[in-house]
């Protein structure tokens, strides 16, 4: 009568229905329900209509038995709950699913994000232990612990990032969760309150991060780290645990970081994009990694900054190939398959007068203007569409002021594993001082191509012809410097193999492995990178020439097939057991004294007698001073 205002005379033999009014989907009156179940229920109801007032109550009810335990009626019991229903009400207005449990952790509030995340209705899971409800798919199994339980026995809050849990239709649903008890007023503990979050997104999101190569991390707008990728992790031996909730600058001791992260404070989203940055990390076993960083804001709709995403790759490797790029005397650029240049040393900024920074992403003909670009004979072209290892060729260049550089440029072309063209790469030596100093020569120095003032040089130029007319090999003794390719060449041009290759190969400057390969080519499936076979120097230089530089430095097991190739005038390509006969002129050359090595037992005598069919010994640059 207290809450609903109706005299129990009014009511007395009517059926609940008849006397309470309420939205039919509500379901109010229950007793029907218990007693066709012969069960009792508890059931939370929104609204019960009073007049022309809803009232939210709490609704009981259960069987009545006669002693022998046969239902003879049923009871229902309801009380207004005004405060539960506000409870329930800010509860259905969280995005985040949220229930709560009693003591004996049964469910005794499911809200409606709950229900669409989970797909169970508030009525199923009410007074059900959460673990029976929320762990029961078979592949989770049932836990001892979840993080609700954990927050209850300790009495404090509980987080965790990503935990399963199974949805109505049996599938597994990834959420992150925080979990607390429940205290009353009095301070009494009476249950505990779980939230949870749909981590699909996320887990999709770091699933695909996981597999960039670079390193990548976001930070909110403080600079505290919210994700870490697995290649971060790699490279700055950090696990993602260890990195979240921490800054990057405190992390790795850069400045560079605090300074990114003082201009975002500063001039928030619209801070400018870094692209490519190059500065130094700490890694945790305390390297310092050289890296390659790019960063750009994270704004939302109106531009208010929320946080930052960094990408950035250890460029090691990269510094280590421009070092030794730029420690070379020559030229050096690369080229991808459409000409733009990717890399550029030192010495070619100063052939050229451009900076890498100008020549990088340009392509090489609008950079260098040689009278080759453009043309069949381009040497660039040539390497990567049809000779790897295309020839020397003399040509001219233009500077950054337009002036014409003689130079002299060897190309080849840039593969990848699988042996496809990706570039090419392209030497330039310039030949400005040779030109410049045959210039100044007179002209009646000059013998068969080689400008010299000096009689004993021309004395050994007089004879050149008759050593040409042969094919014996001839063996050219002389310290570094003299002349001795060149004497190679012009034997070479004075022969009847004139229109034939002239291959120079440095002998001492490869191991026996590489040199082997080189020489004689490979079969596929020689060794683990052979991809496909190669022919080496031999078959390149066939029925033409074949110059062996720095022949003294060769090893004894590399001197024996050397020596049985001059004897047998066959070879074989490093996985073959099938001979290939050879047309070729051996031309070697030395700084070394063979002679002495030879009585030393470093240099095989047989060998030796084999190059020395023609001897020429050239004068040192000291006794040539003319």
């Amino acid at each position: 009568q207290g809450i609903t205002g109706i005299l129990e005379k009014d009511v007395l033999g009517k059926t609940c229905t008849e006397v309470f009014s309420s939205p039919t989907e509500e379901q109010f009156c229950v007793i029907d329900q218990v007693l066709e179940e012969k069960r009792p229920v508890t059931k939370l109801t929104r609204h019960l209509q009073i007049g022309d007032r809803l009232v939210p109550v709490m609704v009981n009810a259960a069987p009545l038995t006669d002693n022998r335990g046969v239902i003879v009626g049923g009871v229902q019991s309801f009380q207004e709950i005004q405060e539960i229903f506000q409870r329930q009400l800010v509860f259905d207005s969280a995005f985040d699913g949220v229930f709560t449990v009693d003591m004996d952790f049964n469910i005794t509030l499911f809200n409606k994000a709950a229900e669409q995340l989970t797909g169970f209705k508030q009525d199923e899971v009410l007074g059900k232990p959460f673990r029976d409800v929320l762990y029961s798919h078979a592949d989770l199994g049932l836990p001892e612990t979840t993080p609700l339980i954990t927050a209850i026995q300790t009495g404090h809050p509980v987080i965790e990032e990503c935990i399963y849990i199974n949805t109505a239709d049996g599938d597994i649903l990834p959420v992150s969760v925080r979990a607390a008890p429940l205290i009353d007023t009095r301070g009494v503990m009476i249950g505990g309150v779980k939230s949870f979050r749909d981590n699909t997104d996320r887990i999709q999101t770091n699933l695909i991060l996981d597999h960039v190569i670079d390193g990548v991390f976001t930070t909110d707008k403080n600079g505290k780290i919210t994700s870490f990728n697995k290649a971060a992790a790699n490279i700055t031996g950090f696990d993602r645990q260890e990195v979240l909730g921490k800054s990057c600058h405190d992390l790795f001791a850069s400045e560079r970081c605090e300074q990114r992260m003082a201009q975002f404070a500063q001039f928030g989203s619209s801070a400018e994009p870094w692209i490519d940055k190059h500065f130094y990390l700490k890694a945790k076993d305390d390297r310092i990694v050289p890296v390659s960083m790019s960063s750009v804001p994270i704004a939302d709709q109106r531009g208010n900054l929320l946080g930052t995403v960094q990408t950035f790759r250890d460029v090691t490797h990269e510094l280590q190939n421009s070092f030794i790029l730029d420690s070379v005397t020559d030229g050096v650029f690369t080229v991808d398959q459409n000409f733009i240049i990717t890399s550029f040393n030192k010495a070619l900024e100063k052939i050229t007068g451009y900076t890498a920074a100008e020549a990088l992403g340009q392509k090489c003909s609008e950079t260098f203007r040689s009278e080759l670009c453009g043309t069949e004979k381009c040497p660039m072209a040539e390497a990567m569409t049809s000779e790897p290892n295309a020839a020397a060729q003399n040509t001219k260049i233009r500077n950054k002021k337009g002036q014409p550089v003689p130079v002299n440029v060897i190309a080849t072309a840039l593969t990848d594993d699988d042996g496809n063209v990706i570039g090419g790469v392209e030497t330039i030596r310039d030949l400005t001082e040779i030109t410049e100093l045959r210039r100044k020569l007179s002209p009646e120095g000059t013998e068969h191509g080689i400008l010299t003032r000096s009689p004993k040089m021309r004395k050994i130029l007089s004879v050149l012809p008759e050593f040409a007319k042969s094919d014996a090999t001839i063996l050219i003794l002389g310290e570094s410097g003299t002349g001795k390719e060149l004497i190679a060449q012009s034997i070479h041009a004075q022969s009847n193999r004139s229109d034939k290759p002239f291959v120079a190969v440095n002998s001492g400057a490869l191991p026996d492995t590489l040199l082997e390969s080189e020489l004689f080519g490979y079969k596929a499936g020689a060794f683990t990178d052979a991809r496909k076979d190669k022919k080496g120097r031999f078959a390149a230089a066939e029925k033409g020439t074949l110059f062996l530089d720095e022949i003294g430095d060769i090893s004894p097991a590399m001197q024996v097939k050397l020596l049985r190739v001059i004897q047998s005038r066959t070879y074989e390509p490093l996985g073959s057991n099938a001979p290939i006969k050879t047309d070729v002129r051996i031309i070697a050359a030395t700084n070394k004294k063979l002679e002495e090595m030879v009585s030393q037992g470093t240099f095989r005598e047989d060998l030796y007698y084999r190059l020395n069919v023609v001897k020429i010994d050239l004068p040192p640059l000291r006794e040539r001073i003319e």
